[in-house]
């Protein structure tokens, strides 16, 4: 067998589930010269937007292959796909009760994707996403952070006997780098660079944040163990540049609208649950709240 065809073997055992989707999803209609046929199978064809769909649906399966090895394995894989196709429609399989139920789902499903989809990209205009970055960069304004380094012991006696060490004039960072338990900060000195109080436990937010800078706590104990910690820097939290967050606000707007028009739909729609007594009405999917359109903290 050569290389190319265990290659293809493999992408249509991977793909096997996605077989049913790539058949019922409809392409876009494209010019003949843009979408070429690349192959006939009992004459049915197979076009260059057939092989485009069926990337998409085959996705991880392909990811370490060339572009031409990918093509390859796809066109086989779809070629295959036919012939096997054909051989099921010969043995009546759509007829079957089981088959009929994942058709129909699978029809429904693609219909919902694809509503939505429109419904979402429909709703993610500028205007749209600039209010909710507005609105979020006016929660942001104010917030204060804090720039800490911390030294994590499990003792209270280690974290006593390095605030001697500190008192007498020993360097943070380098404490922090030989004793630090914390296998993150360590390295780096302890440094936590900055953050926000909902950021971190309760019992280290509520000393890091009184503490003035340049200064450093007593033991501080908490889930993790013991505390000691210095405050480098205390400023005002600013927002990221709408560039830097456009994906997540994307996704946001996306969801909500998505959200909202199932939201909408339902409230029209006659819904009867004969596995509830009470027969209440299902519980719709949560719109996305402001909140979740959330910000990474600028960078220090």
């Amino acid at each position: 067998m050569t290389s190319s065809s265990s290659h293809a073997n493999r992408a249509r055992f991977a793909a096997a589930t996605g077989a049913l989707a790539i058949a019922l999803f409809a392409s876009q209609p494209l010019r003949a010269e843009d979408n070429p046929v690349l192959a006939k199978v009992n004459g049915a064809e197979i076009r260059q937007s057939d092989v485009t769909l069926a990337e998409e649906e085959l996705g991880p399966s392909l990811a370490q292959m060339d572009p031409a090895t990918k093509k390859e394995n796809v066109l086989a894989f779809l070629i295959d796909m036919k012939i096997v196709a054909k051989a099921a429609e010969d043995k009546k399989i759509e007829d079957r009760p089981d088959f009929k139920a994942r058709l129909a789902f699978t029809r429904n499903r693609l219909l919902m994707d694809n509503l939505l989809a429109s419904e979402g990209k429909a709703a993610t205009t500028d205007d749209a996403m600039r209010k909710v970055y507005e609105e979020a960069a006016k929660q942001i304004a104010g917030e204060q952070e804090v720039h800490a380094r911390h030294i994590l012991v499990e003792t209270e006696d280690e974290a006593k006997a390095i605030k001697a060490e500190l008192a007498k004039g020993a360097d943070f960072a380098e404490l922090a780098k030989s004793k630090s338990k914390d296998p993150g900060g360590a390295a780096d000195g302890g440094d936590l660079g900055f953050f926000t109080k909902d950021q971190m436990v309760p019992e280290f937010s509520a000393v890091a944040f009184s503490l003035e800078p340049g200064k450093i706590s007593d033991p501080v104990k908490s889930q993790f163990g013991w505390h000691i910690i210095k405050v480098e820097e205390k400023r005002n939290r600013k927002a990221p540049d709408f560039a830097q967050v456009k994906p997540q606000i994307e996704t946001y707007v996306t969801r909500k609208a998505q959200a909202e028009y199932v939201a909408k739909l339902r409230e029209g729609a006659k819904v009867e649950r004969m596995d509830q007594a009470s027969n209440a009405p299902a519980a719709s999917p949560d719109a996305a709240k402001p909140g979740d359109a959330k910000m990474a903290p600028a960078k220090k």
